[in-house]
């Protein structure tokens, strides 16, 4: 299987990570599971989320190996520190084998920071945030969407609530599973089981 590497820098966002790791790791009804998803950060050592739960990193920056298929950058509050800037060498690799590259909350604004915002459709937490946050480096308002996800080719940005569609738009873009699939995962959790199985009942589902 392929790897799906997931970001996690101290205080990282647990449930933006949640959703689509669960997906991942998961083998579809109609279709072979095609992935795995690994944990990556500065260091191997202990990375503690916003929630207090304590993930020990597959990989250091450093250790990551030559092929991945995805790279998710999960929002948090570290983003802006100047020791978050290693994460570019990940990206950069990304890029050169034309990985999916899926980025949610304040990880949108360290890919602004670095450049990678001016020339795709995107979204981030807030666009005047964005803006200050990146300075000079960003010049890609033009190009914002007021979304909760955007999908630009290999690259998916999402603001910090929209967990559920930031994970559509990154299995899509993964072709984790049959698009059927897709869509049922992401409207039972939207909607909830109760609403989604009266959609169903009702012919609309």
């Amino acid at each position: 299987m392929e790897e799906v590497l997931f970001v996690i820098l101290d205080e990282y966002a647990d449930w933006e990570a949640a959703s689509l790791a669960a997906a991942l790791n998961e083998k579809p009804e109609t279709a072979e599971r095609k992935y795995i998803v690994k944990t990556v950060s500065l260091s191997k050592e202990p990375v503690t989320s916003i929630g207090g739960f304590n993930v020990l990193p597959d990989y250091s920056i450093d250790e990551v190996p030559d092929r991945f298929s995805g790279l998710v950058l999960i929002g948090g509050n570290s983003w802006r520190n100047d020791d978050s800037q290693r994460v570019m060498e990940l990206v950069n690799k990304a890029l050169e084998r034309k990985a999916v590259i899926g980025a949610i909350c304040d990880a949108t604004v360290f890919l602004g920071k670095n450049g990678l915002l001016n020339d795709v459709e995107h979204t981030s937490n807030q666009l005047e945030d964005l803006k200050e946050a990146a300075g000079s480096h960003y010049s890609g308002e033009q190009h914002y969407r007021h979304q909760q996800a955007v999908r630009s080719s290999r690259l998916v940005t999402a603001n910090g609530t929209a967990f559920l569609e930031f994970g559509k738009e990154m299995l899509e873009a993964l072709e984790a599973a049959p698009q059927p699939e897709i869509d049922e995962w992401y409207a039972v959790y939207k909607q909830g089981y109760h609403e989604f199985m009266k959609s169903l009942a009702d012919g609309q589902g």
